[in-house]
């Protein structure tokens, strides 16, 4: 029986030399793989109680859409900044080579509600630790964050490190 893990394609020296890149757009392109992702996503929840899922833009909406219609839940969509059309908050946030910012519906987490974040990839951390930020201050709780993928030589879980973090695949590189 075939893993998550067969479905990724690895780039060497992209997009510098010494690196290999994951590319999951091979997840994406065969429906086992597919649906391998998003099942083992939605058996990362089981027994977990929550009220809606969080996902950035745009790979957060790939796997995180599917993942709350098939568990009867809502979907709120962090977007790059001036893509949300109402009022929003916003966090910067740092990047290896600059700063982005992100934005929220002010509308999209109630006081109270429990949020799962998911995303394809854990890398500094950086953009789930501001999402997290951002959901807080709207008085929402984070009980889980869900990854397809960790490279854990960069070290994001330690920036997560208060909140319960699972990962379908695991790197140890960068």
């Amino acid at each position: 029986m075939k893993k998550v893990e067969d479905f990724v394609r690895s780039i060497p020296d992209f997009p510098e030399p010494g690196i290999i890149f994951r590319d999951i757009t091979t997840i994406l392109q065969d429906s086992e793989g597919m649906h391998l992702a998003i099942d083992q996503l939605i058996a990362m929840l089981d027994g977990v109680d929550f009220d809606v899922i969080v996902g950035p833009e745009s790979r957060g909406f790939i796997f995180g859409v599917p993942v709350a219609y098939m568990l009867h839940k809502g979907f709120v969509p962090v977007r790059k900044k001036g893509k949300l059309p109402c009022e929003t908050i916003s966090a910067e946030y740092d990047l290896e080579y600059g700063s982005a910012v992100i934005e929220m519906h002010k509308d999209s987490i109630k006081p109270g509600q429990k949020v799962v974040i998911v995303d394809d990839l854990i890398a500094t951390g950086g953009t789930i630790e501001a999402i997290t930020g951002l959901v807080e201050e709207l008085g929402g709780e984070v009980v889980k964050i869900c990854f397809v993928m960790e490279l854990k030589g960069l070290k994001g879980r330690e920036r997560l490190k208060k909140y319960d973090v699972k990962t379908l695949i695991a790197y140890e590189g960068n």
